[in-house]
This record gives C-alpha cells, sequence and structure tokens, in this order.
C-alpha cells in the first residue's frame, strides 16, 4: 500500500476550501469571532487550543445550514512592537507586517475555516480611522475626559498595564516588578451608564450566573452616604464614602492617599518621603493593595 501523503492532501484541501468560499450562501447568519492574536512573531498552543475551537463551532454552524461569518484580525498596535523594533534596529511597521504574514501563514496550515478575505489589522489607517472618529464622538458627547491618576508602570516595556496584566506584582509579558505612577490618563465615563448596565444584565438569558455576577461586580454600584470628617491639625476635612454608616462609631481610624491633599503638611518630614517612595512600587491591583 502506498503511503498517504498527509502534506500533499492537506495542501489540496486547504487550497480547495480557500477558492469555493464555501461560507457564501444563504442562510440564518452566524458571526463567530476569536481573541484577534498579538502579532508576536509566531503561534503557540495556546492560539492553536484558542482557534481551534472557534473553528469547531464555525464548522458545525455551516454545517447545520448557517451563513457564517469567521473572520479574523491582528491587534497589532501596542509598544511591544517599538520596543522589538529597537532591539533588532527594524521599522515597527516591518516588523509587525513580517510577524502577520508568518502566522497568517501558519494558521492556515492549520486548516482553519477562516475568511480572509475579511482580514484587519489594528494597526492600518483604514481601520483605526473609525476608532479616532468614535473617540472624537464620544469626546464631543462629554463621555471622554482626561486626568492624572495611579496606573500600573512595566519598567521594562515602559508601558502601563491593565490590573489583569500584573500576575504577582510583575507584568504578564516582561516579569519585571511593576511600578506605580502618576500618568496622565484618558477616561470614557461608562458611569454614567451604570444603571442601564445593571438594568440590562437581567435580560441576559442563557448567560452564566457568574457571568452575570461578574460584571455587575464590575461595574461596582454601592449604595450609601458620605460623611466628612473634620482634622484637628487644620480646617481640612475629609470626606468617607461609606455603605454601613450605621457603624460609624466603631470606626477607630482613617487610611488616606499619601497624595491626598491633607498630606502637604508632611511633605519635609524624612520618614514620611521615605514611607511615600516606598508606596510608589505598590501596584494598583486588589491583590497589591491587599498585600501592602
Amino acid at each position: 500500500m502506498e503511503r498517504v501523503n498527509f502534506q500533499a492532501i492537506e495542501k489540496k484541501w486547504q487550497n480547495e476550501f480557500a477558492s469555493s468560499k464555501l461560507y457564501n450562501k444563504n442562510g440564518k447568519k452566524f458571526y463567530c469571532l476569536e481573541m484577534f492574536p498579538y502579532p508576536s512573531g509566531k503561534i503557540h498552543m495556546g492560539h492553536v487550543r484558542n482557534y481551534t475551537i472557534g473553528d469547531v463551532i464555525a464548522r458545525y454552524k455551516y454545517l447545520k445550514g448557517f451563513n457564517v461569518l469567521h473572520p479574523m484580525g491582528w491587534d497589532s498596535f501596542g509598544l511591544p512592537a517599538e520596543n522589538a523594533a529597537r532591539q533588532n534596529n527594524l521599522n515597527p511597521k516591518t516588523w509587525t507586517e513580517e510577524n502577520i504574514k508568518t502566522m497568517k501563514q501558519q494558521l492556515k496550515m492549520l486548516g482553519l475555516s477562516i475568511d480572509w478575505d475579511l482580514e484587519i489589522s489594528t494597526c492600518n489607517k483604514d481601520y483605526y480611522k473609525h476608532q479616532q472618529e468614535l473617540f472624537i464622538d464620544f469626546y464631543n458627547a462629554g463621555l471622554v475626559s482626561r486626568k492624572e491618576t495611579y496606573v500600573n508602570w512595566d519598567p521594562i516595556e515602559k508601558t502601563v498595564l491593565a490590573n489583569e496584566q500584573v500576575i504577582n506584582g510583575k507584568g504578564w509579558r516582561s516579569n519585571a516588578v511593576v511600578e506605580r505612577k502618576k500618568l496622565s490618563q484618558w477616561f470614557f465615563n461608562i458611569t454614567k451608564f451604570s444603571d442601564q448596565l445593571l438594568k440590562d444584565l437581567e435580560s441576559l438569558d442563557g448567560w452564566p450566573e457568574k457571568v452575570r455576577l461578574m460584571q455587575k461586580n464590575w461595574i461596582g454600584k454601592s449604595l450609601g452616604c458620605e460623611i466628612d470628617f473634620k482634622l484637628g491639625i487644620s480646617d481640612t476635612s475629609i470626606k468617607v464614602f461609606t455603605t454601613r454608616p450605621d457603624t460609624i462609631f466603631g470606626a477607630t481610624f482613617l487610611a488616606i492617599s499619601v497624595d491626598h491633599p491633607a498630606c502637604k503638611f508632611l511633605q519635609k518630614l524624612p520618614d514620611f518621603l521615605e514611607f511615600k517612595k516606598k508606596c510608589s512600587r505598590v501596584g494598583t491591583t486588589e491583590e497589591a493593595i491587599a498585600n501592602a
């Protein structure tokens, strides 16, 4: 019996799938989109797992007669591309596009049922111009503001990290100890929609309760009152929010930020300045604050 040439067979049917446009058909529409990969250079087993799961769903729906939309894109903006380009003495655009080319070929070799005609890249101006238009609309509607706040700062990648990107006090990619740094940031005023978001959570039939609870906690609406505490050192008062005003007579102390205006009286004390420096090395995640 002649040996089966898997490489030739795979190539044949991959080309067949790409040319036949199997998903362009009538039927009830179904949209299947996995998270866009970051074009770091090569795919890994996490990519294989993620896109295999999406591919199984897309193929199943196609076989059930659905008109399946299964596109692909690249989350290609960010400082990692800039840092890698500096290390390799390359233009970030060249580095990113070469990585996309390599990873696209690898994903095609997996035989994934992706419609590559719909491919996008977030660093392409044809894509991000729409984001810029949306940002301007948000800004004009008063839904965007700019202010200084503390962030998780990765000293190696020289970028801001979300709390989810800080693991055990270190950056998820660089493994560097994350610093607490005050920077000017843009904020989307989504709190204006808290009530609407909470109400609409109740209409999500079929969603796991743990997911709905997670979203509810993330919105984080609390009911309570604000109480003013006067400081003995001046006429300054501190406004405190509490969800349990009935327990206020059990309060024994107040803890404030080292950057609170009330700390201006301590700015010349060496012990305070050393403590403030130590606090700057604490991250902004709940875990970091609890450990501190």
